[in-house]
């Protein structure tokens, strides 16, 4: 997403004795950034499951962060499900840690606003490295046993991505593959609840906008893959940045 930068600008002074002169100060940069953005996408797919019965969505969200690290936000989409909203609240600290080395550390809460028992609380750590155009991501997130929608059971989610801007185009492509594991869900390729999502895709930016195409794929089985809207296809989303 675009940074914006919330600054108070130049304090420009001027003195009335002679010979007269102007000075020109700087203000310190605000410690403050909010990023937002708002998207269409053909299909939400959720770690490789549709949330929006195969349909279009509407999402959108943004987020504070501080220069310490320290940042909170919030994110939302229509769904097929729990009244049709899911609103995501999530906070967290990110640091580099090495040159090109971030550690990013946190927890967001799922909630399905006018549903009981359904919300759902995730700690994530993730490190994001850079190196020359691309860009890899590795994450780890974990919904502890004991909650409402959970009962006993937890899950635990892996995954890492893969970006690379192609110099001097305002094309990027991009590689997802994650593993699911849960104690409470049937399915899965071994039926123990494990289950493996990937997509390959391409984004293209102008100005605010991105344009982006992706191919989506889990190794669900049948029935629990066409049922649960996790077979593959291809998704298309139009989204702004501010």
């Amino acid at each position: 997403m675009r940074i914006t930068k919330l600054t108070l600008g130049a304090l420009m002074l001027a003195g009335t004795a002679a010979p007269a002169f102007a000075q020109e100060a700087e203000a310190p940069a605000d410690p403050i950034t909010i990023t937002g953005s708002a998207t269409v996408v053909s299909d939400y797919r959720f770690r490789g499951f549709s949330q929006s019965n195969e349909e279009a969505a509407i999402q959108g969200g943004f987020t504070v962060a501080h220069d310490s690290g320290l940042y909170i936000g919030t994110w939302g989409s229509s769904i097929g499900f729990n009244n049709g909203t899911e609103i995501d609240v999530f906070a967290g600290f990110a640091k580099e840690v090495a040159s090109g080395l971030t550690a990013d550390v946190g927890a967001t809460l799922y909630l399905y606003p006018g549903s009981t028992d359904t919300s759902v609380i995730e700690p994530y750590f993730a490190l994001t490295g850079t190196v020359g155009p691309a860009t890899i991501k590795g994450m780890v997130a974990w919904a502890p046993g004991g909650q409402d929608s959970l009962g006993d059971a937890s899950a635990v989610y892996t995954s890492a991505d893969l970006a690379v801007a192609i110099p001097e185009t305002p094309l990027k492509l991009k590689a997802h593959v994650g593993h699911s594991w849960s104690d409470s869900f049937l399915g899965g390729y071994d039926g123990n609840g494990k289950v493996l999502d990937y997509s390959v895709g391409a984004e293209v930016t102008w100005k605010v906008l991105t344009l982006g195409v992706s191919y989506v794929n889990t190794n669900e089985r049948n029935p629990f893959k066409e049922a649960f809207g996790a077979d593959g296809a291809v998704l298309f989303s139009l989204g702004a940045a501010f």
